[in-house]
């Protein structure tokens, strides 16, 4: 499997931006997401106020590749940008090495409101 995080500081990011944020991601961008093609999962993490980022794991490496190359011509004009107010910090591919489904399963879906 192949991953792609994509960053954006919230150090500068208008008062709101992480309820913003996760109501964009609830209400829009999980529904986006869910069922691309090539796409094995996305996740999206925040630390409220410092940081937020999106963690994609694609099934190849070209499926990655092509996604990366398109979302860093238009990262600048994303949703998630014009909410921020500025484009990602970095955007950067890695390989995954293993992915453990705990005792718990993998729930997909909206993380604490």
């Amino acid at each position: 499997m192949y991953g792609l995080s994509v960053r954006w500081s919230l150090a500068e990011a208008p008062a709101g931006v992480d309820a913003a944020l996760r109501e964009y991601v609830h209400d829009t961008s999980l529904a986006k997401f869910s069922g691309m093609d090539g796409l094995r999962f996305k996740t999206w993490r925040t630390r409220p106020g410092e940081w937020f980022e999106g963690t994609y794991v694609f099934e190849t490496a070209a499926a990655r590749d092509t996604f990366a190359t398109w979302f860093a011509e238009v990262a600048a004009d994303s949703p998630g940008s014009k909410i921020i107010g500025s484009a990602p910090v970095f955007q950067e591919p890695f390989d995954v090495v293993a992915v453990a489904e705990g005792g718990s399963g993998f729930a997909a879906g909206p993380g604490p409101v």
